[in-house]
């Protein structure tokens, strides 16, 4: 048996933003179909400590990733990705950071192209930590952006992201301020990439229409998103029942009584039925689930393994 290990930098090398979204939209497709097993992942040390695993019955191929969360370190996340195939004596090994973070972009990137305005160009990103970067690359590689404006309570941090993707940004307008209510409300297109507990904006600062991304909150504990939003709002979700399990801004607002389960279209279902009216405000609500790293797990060992 070989064991082929992929690393950041490899990973980042061989991958693109669009054929990540390609590949997590063929994910979800396919769990909507029924081609998954996907048990809920376990979460330990109130969520500092993850295992999620996948397999794919028509590939007979599947990923387990164990990885640790810490927002006191940089990286935040760690551990690893193994992708194994049934039949095939090689096994791959990735960096699990950035699996999460390129397969949750890609999750966005998905979400975006199907429930923004074709013409939406101008994105709010709120939180400039480690997933930001690749949640402004989904979103240009789907509606290319006229103007983006970070929001973080460190201005130093939003600089720091700000130049980093200046390079492939050209000619896009570029903002960062700390004031998240302010910077919402002229965007038609808002990602949330933060760790907070509460809110980050009322409802009513959003504009008529518009198209929410929010991928922070993973916990009962977490919430980005105002009850109000979700109740008014088409909510996509990436997994139902994971969502009911770990979703905080969900959990919430069902409690409220400001949104139902039956509200819930999972992004899958709602991929099969591209030309439904969604509405003019959308939500995509992600915890994310093992078939977005499954689906980058088997980009990489189509590039890698022999």
């Amino acid at each position: 048996m070989n064991t082929i290990t992929v690393g950041e930098r490899e990973i980042r090398d061989a991958v693109t933003i669009g054929e990540a979204i390609e590949a997590v939209r063929g994910g979800f497709v396919d769990l909507a179909d029924g081609h998954f097993e996907m048990p809920t992942r376990t979460a330990l040390r109130e969520g500092q400590f993850l295992v999620m695993s996948a397999h794919h019955r028509p590939t007979s191929s599947a990923i387990v990733k164990t990885l640790s969360v810490n927002f006191d370190r940089k990286p935040a996340i760690t551990g690893t990705v193994v992708w194994s195939e049934t039949g095939r004596p090689d096994h791959l090994v990735a960096d699990a950071g950035a699996v999460t973070c390129l397969r949750t972009g890609a999750a966005v990137g998905v979400a975006t192209d199907l429930l923004a305005p074709p013409g939406a160009g101008r994105l709010t990103l709120i939180g400039a930590g480690g997933q930001a970067p690749d949640q402004v690359r989904a979103v240009h590689a789907v509606r290319p952006l006229s103007q983006l404006t970070v929001v973080d309570f460190d201005p130093q941090r939003a600089k720091s992201l700000l130049e980093t993707l200046e390079p492939e940004l050209e000619g896009v307008e570029l903002f960062r301020t700390t004031d998240a209510e302010a910077a919402v409300r002229t965007a038609e297109i808002v990602c949330c990439a933060t760790n907070a507990t509460s809110p980050l904006f009322p409802e009513s600062a959003l504009p008529t229409q518009v198209h929410v991304n929010a991928i922070g909150a993973y916990l009962p504990t977490m919430r980005e998103l105002p009850d109000e939003l979700l109740g008014s709002s088409t909510v996509i979700v990436d997994d139902l029942a994971a969502i009911l399990e770990e979703s905080g801004e969900i959990i919430h607002a069902i409690a409220a009584g400001a949104l139902t389960p039956h509200a819930l279209t999972e992004l899958g279902t709602a991929l099969k039925t591209p030309t439904a009216d969604f509405g003019k405000r959308t939500v995509f609500k992600t915890v994310g689930v093992a078939v977005q790293d499954w689906a980058i797990a088997r980009l990489l060992a189509q590039k890698f393994l022999p």
